[in-house]
């Protein structure tokens, strides 16, 4: 590969890619409402001469590039959550805003900007001659993982039956690669009760106060150490060794938590004793722990015993139509994965970044120090589609995208021009590192 006519390519087609971010984020796209998205997507794909474009049942764009054997998948949710308060923003989320190096709107960071890279950096392929027998390049615009990250390649993989060798998640990366990030589920606590009168409520059993006392141990689960005095040991054990095999990588992805996150009840009135509590638990998890492993966790908490049978632990399970039509329901667990630092993939896009830009991360000049600081290679502190692609179907699966992590969901957000090409080119040198 001639590294630097890839280097030269991207950067001819920076106002191209530009163009295409800004005219994907002027339409709003929040998950189960992206058509204009996908639409604007499938006809960029189009005119950048892919060899086939699909829309699937739930609405993916699906774009191959060649027609080799191995097939290398480069993928980006384009669902976006909403503005919020929009007195926060300083400019229209959906207009957006652009200068000599930045652009601004809604989803440019999180992650429209994944997409317009990988569209480009497959067309820089096809260009320079790269694409041969050896490799597919298959770039996917996904829905919903906003709402349920995953569940878009759920379908590809189980549905239209795609199964790529490896995938790259173009999710923000702050110009580094990654190689894994901690899963996440989310849990349900229903206690029951008896109501009453208020005035008296010796004559009931109020199920806030047991609640209560469920809570408290749900916190020193989160809080505790693991000492061997502690009755609760924290979530802090799996980092040892003696409490966990995979204590190695959860050390590199960082412990577990669980905190409430809402809380729910019924009552005959604001005069009566609460006849049942609901709680739902944000629970992350790190390399070692299971959906089965937490579950059991919170059903033998103290207090979760001591109330016995007026109390169940359960998972949530996602249900939403996406834009299309189609409901593909998903129980809310999203696994851990993370990716061997040696493994062929690592090696293979490490080298393809180290060839073109060199040892450390890059980016426009009020990143550069925040990124240097950093190792080249490093983890996510959110969750992504990998959770699917790796977590629950073992495809290895590596980050690299434009953008940064910190202008998810914010307001004002942007992401830099120098980021598009960079991972542009990257993308575009990746698989003939790979398939060598």
């Amino acid at each position: 590969m001639d590294y630097s006519k890839i280097k030269e390519a991207a950067q001819n087609y920076q106002a191209d890619m530009t163009k295409f971010l800004r005219e994907i984020v002027k339409f709003p796209g929040e998950s189960c409402d992206e058509k204009a998205h996908i639409d604007r997507i499938a006809e960029e794909m189009r005119k950048l001469d892919f060899d086939k474009v699909e829309i699937d049942g739930m609405g993916n764009v699906l774009g191959y590039m060649g027609t080799g054997k191995t097939l290398i998948g480069f993928d980006a949710h384009i669902d976006t959550v909403g503005i919020g308060n929009k007195s926060n923003w300083t400019f229209d989320p959906y207009e957006g805003y652009e200068n000599d190096t930045e652009i601004g709107g809604r989803g440019v960071s999180d992650q429209c900007g994944g997409i317009v890279s990988a569209v480009y950096g497959a067309r820089i392929m096809k260009d320079l001659g790269l694409l041969n027998d050896k490799y597919t390049v298959l770039v996917t615009g996904t829905v919903q993982e906003e709402d349920c990250d995953g569940l878009c390649w759920q379908y590809i993989i189980n549905e239209d039956k795609v199964r790529p060798e490896f995938v790259v998640s173009t999710e923000p990366t702050d110009g580094g690669i990654y190689r894994g990030q901690r899963g996440r589920m989310e849990i349900r606590i229903d206690v029951k009760g008896i109501s009453c009168h208020g005035s008296a409520p010796e004559r009931g059993d109020n199920a806030i106060y047991k609640m209560a006392d469920i809570l408290q141990d749900v916190r020193s689960l989160n809080e505790n150490d693991a000492a061997d005095d502690k009755e609760i040991k924290g979530l802090v054990k799996m980092l040892d060794e003696k409490y966990n095999k995979e204590w190695k990588e959860a050390n590199f992805l960082g412990r577990g938590t669980v905190t409430a996150s809402e809380i729910f009840f019924t009552s005959p009135s604001r005069c009566a004793v609460a006849d049942s509590c609901s709680v739902s638990l944000d629970r992350r998890m790190t390399a070692g722990e299971t959906w089965e492993s937490c579950l059991e966790e919170i059903r033998n908490l103290p207090n979760v015993k001591k109330y016995g049978n007026d109390v169940t632990v359960s998972m949530y399970e996602y249900s939403r139509p996406s834009y299309t039509g189609l409901t593909y329901p998903i129980e809310c667990y999203f696994p851990t994965w993370v990716i061997p630092e040696d493994h062929a993939v690592t090696t293979a896009l490490e080298e393809a970044y180290k060839n073109l830009y060199g040892d450390a991360r890059i980016g426009a000049e009020e990143t550069v120090a925040m990124r240097t600081a950093r190792p080249l290679t490093d983890k996510w502190t959110f969750s992504t589609n990998g959770v699917s692609i790796m977590g629950r179907n073992g495809i290895p699966c590596i980050g690299f995208g434009p953008g940064a992590e910190a202008q998810a969901h914010a307001p004002n957000e942007k992401t830099w021009k120098q980021d598009l090409v960079t991972c542009a080119a990257v993308y575009a040198a990746l698989p003939s590192a790979y398939c060598k």
